[in-house]
């Protein structure tokens, strides 16, 4: 079998790392990033320096505060840090057609198989796109190179937040035994407290468990486990240029509200929108995503499945108030809605059902919507509105 090469780069507090890029008086200083102004805001990230005095992410601002008075505290600049993502990965993307952003800023992959005639061994490459990086962006990214993403995350985890490390194919259980076991990605909190009541706390210890004996801990998870602690990962590195379309509408209230009918009429606006993307490409949406951001910070997503796959704002409304509902179960504030439509395909062929009512409602909706869709497009979007969308 041929030997991988992954690179994985990691710049640690990513938040913090864009806003000393933006203002140099930060740094070297304590600085943790929190709304401004939210009665309950947690931290969304925080610098090495407040990190060491106890703060870490989710902890409440107030409380944070307390164990580093004297950090600065800025506001989230989501749209600064995607940005900033985005430039991250185009010094990434001319070595290697497989590099993969995660869902936490500040990481990617890169499949650097077979890359060494064209740009040299794997690690000179990560150095030159460190360089890259830190003259062009002004971060100075963690590297390792490894024989799959699992070994090279935790390589990257063990050097924050500054360093380098290389672990060659062979040597993934000796660069594993000695480790935590919190430090091995797939091992979660509750999982770690299952392995200490039976005074497992390494990996060296808890390896020597066989299949068998996993299975009796954690049931159907004991293989993910099995393979976790060996260091085997045969995942590939997804192409971050070869993302799944994907149809996101976000909605910012003016003022954070928690009004029933508020809600209600932005979602139903930024389903119009959706829908109207939706149509304007050929394409139906099999799944909808609500993400709520609340304004003490914390963020709660839900999802639902459409099925069969729609376009219809009023089946897409359907579906986004369920999801809605289940999402929405605190009584803060709200201030910004997003909703994202996935798994997107051709609209499926119209078929008789079982339940006439159901088809009789859907098949009076859809002509509808074509109709407006023609009037929007002639005159505006305003030109015809739904009553309760009127504020």
């Amino acid at each position: 079998m041929r030997e991988r090469f992954i690179i994985h780069l990691n710049v640690a507090d990513f938040a913090v790392a864009v806003e000393r890029a933006v203002d140099c008086r930060l740094q070297k200083r304590p600085v943790v990033i929190a709304p401004e102004g939210a009665a309950r805001a947690t931290v969304y990230d925080m610098s090495e320096e407040a990190y060491q005095n106890g703060v870490c992410k989710g902890m409440a601002l107030k409380r944070a505060l307390r164990y580093c008075r004297d950090a600065v505290v800025l506001p989230p600049h989501p749209a600064r840090y995607e940005q900033a993502m985005a430039d991250f990965l185009k010094h990434a993307l001319p070595y290697s057609p497989l590099v993969e952003v995660t869902d936490i800023q500040g990481h990617l992959f890169m499949d650097a198989t077979g890359t060494g005639k064209l740009f040299g061994p794997p690690p000179d490459l990560a150095w030159r796109i460190r360089k890259n990086i830190r003259t062009h962006m002004g971060f100075d990214p963690i590297w390792s190179v490894a024989p799959n993403k699992l070994i090279a995350k935790v390589a990257t985890r063990i050097v924050k937040p500054t360093g380098e490390y290389i672990v060659s194919s062979g040597e993934e259980a000796a660069f594993l035994n000695p480790l935590p076991l919190h430090l091995i990605p797939g091992i979660e909190s509750e999982d770690v407290k299952r392995f200490f009541d039976f005074n497992l706390t390494h990996i060296d210890q808890a390896v020597s468990l066989s299949l068998e004996q996993l299975h009796v801990l954690f049931g159907k998870r004991s293989q993910n486990l099995h393979h976790a602690m060996r260091g085997i990962d045969s995942s590939p590195v997804l192409s971050a240029v070869q993302k799944k379309p994907i149809v996101n509408v976000d909605h910012m209230f003016g003022n954070d509200t928690n009004d029933t009918m508020n809600v209600n009429r932005a979602l139903y606006g930024i389903v119009e929108k959706a829908g109207a993307d939706l149509r304007q490409r050929g394409l139906a949406a099999g799944r909808v995503q609500l993400f709520l951001d609340y304004s003490d910070g914390k963020r709660i997503i839900r999802q639902a499945r459409i099925h069969p796959a729609s376009a219809s704002d009023f089946r897409l409304f359907s579906v986004a108030k369920t999801v809605l509902k289940q999402a929405w179960t605190r009584r803060v504030r709200i201030r910004n809605l997003r909703l994202s439509c996935s798994r997107l395909t051709f609209p499926p062929p119209t078929q008789r059902t079982l339940f006439g009512e159901f088809e009789t409602e859907n098949r009076k909706k859809e002509p509808l919507v074509t109709v407006l869709d023609a009037i929007r497009n002639r005159f505006g979007h305003s030109a015809v509105r739904f009553a309760f969308t009127l504020s």
